[in-house]
């Protein structure tokens, strides 16, 4: 791959190996300045290893890394001054306040008292936080912690933010909340880096996502590039009673301009690249004693095609993380 020597971050096929497993095999790309960037895939596919090596908490074992310009292959900190990094578990101290937290990453920056205070208390006020700023960290909701980790990740005005899966585990009104703020910080100029198994969420916030699956990067493509091939298609799904037994070749012959996938027992997925009539389709299932009990049109989404390229079934990808698998 070229890499762009303007890029924010350049990965440049990084390898990592645990116990003689490569978690990493390879990884390649490059994140422009300004840009929201996904790193989309399943546990265990090696988000959180690339996140590791690219903030300098893991050295890869081959490859290179430029932040901000700066190679950092060597010397994994030289570029600490413009990053800041959300980890995917807090690593804020529970029994000090919110305020003091905030204050405390401040100073590991070397923010001057009077600067680290007001920054700190403009922070606490924009992530609606204001009132919980003299509370003992540990006593925080699991949105509320989140909420200020990002604020502590962000504290020193960072140029570039790596998050690791911001929204995992959160209620449903911290996680959009989280969506807001990571928008808005994006707006206001920063490049993040975002890891994610939420394929909907990589949908909403990033320019460009990086599909990655078993330590390898399958495709990097901007949103709009991916949805669009894929959107000038008609696809129609139809919920059958019984399953099918061997008709999926009667069928493909019989609609030749129709092309069918069958997700699962029961379903029928019908696409092409003209409008498709219902009414022929259902008729013919019926005559072969197929009942129907659904037919609808399908807009095509990312889930769709993160399954095409990856061949991962979409459902391993939202489930969220009860299992306490271990992550790479």
């Amino acid at each position: 791959m070229h890499h762009d020597q303007s890029a924010a971050i350049t990965a440049c096929n990084l390898v990592k190996q645990f116990d003689g497993v490569e978690a990493v095999k390879g990884v390649d790309f490059d994140v422009y300045p300004g840009e929201l960037f996904g790193f989309l895939g399943p546990n265990g596919a090696g988000k959180t290893t690339t996140i590791k090596m690219l903030t300098g908490l893991a050295r890869p074992d081959t490859g290179t890394i430029r932040i901000g310009g700066i190679d950092c292959t060597k010397n994994p900190r030289a570029a600490q001054h413009l990053i800041g990094v959300v980890p995917d578990e807090s690593n804020l101290y529970p029994e000090l306040t919110g305020f003091d937290n905030l204050s405390f990453c401040a100073s590991l920056y070397g923010m001057k008292k009077e600067e680290r205070e007001t920054r700190a208390k403009q922070l606490l006020k924009d992530f609606g936080l204001g009132n919980a700023g003299l509370r003992k960290f540990g006593s925080y909701s699991k949105g509320m912690k989140r909420r200020l980790t990002i604020a502590a990740g962000i504290i020193h005005q960072p140029q570039i933010l790596f998050m690791d899966e911001p929204t995992t585990g959160v209620d449903v009104v911290s996680a959009r909340q989280m969506r807001q703020l990571i928008f808005d910080l994006n707006r206001s100029g920063t490049t993040i880096f975002l890891t994610t198994h939420y394929i909907e969420e990589a949908e909403r916030l990033c320019h460009r996502i990086a599909f990655i699956v078993s330590g390898q990067i399958v495709k990097t493509e901007s949103v709009e590039a991916l949805l669009q091939p894929i959107q000038a298609k008609y696809v129609l799904q139809f919920t059958l009673t019984s399953p099918l037994n061997g008709m999926e070749k009667k069928m493909s012959e019989t609609f030749p301009e129709m092309t069918f996938h069958f997700p699962e027992t029961g379903l029928i997925r019908a696409e092409s690249d003209v409008p498709i009539g219902v009414g022929p389709l259902i008729r013919f299932l019926e005559d072969h004693g197929i009942e129907v009990t659904e037919a609808r049109k399908i807009r095509p989404t990312l889930e769709d095609i993160f399954v095409q390229i990856t061949g991962i079934k979409a459902k391993a990808m939202s489930s969220d993380k009860k299992s306490g698998g271990k992550k790479r």
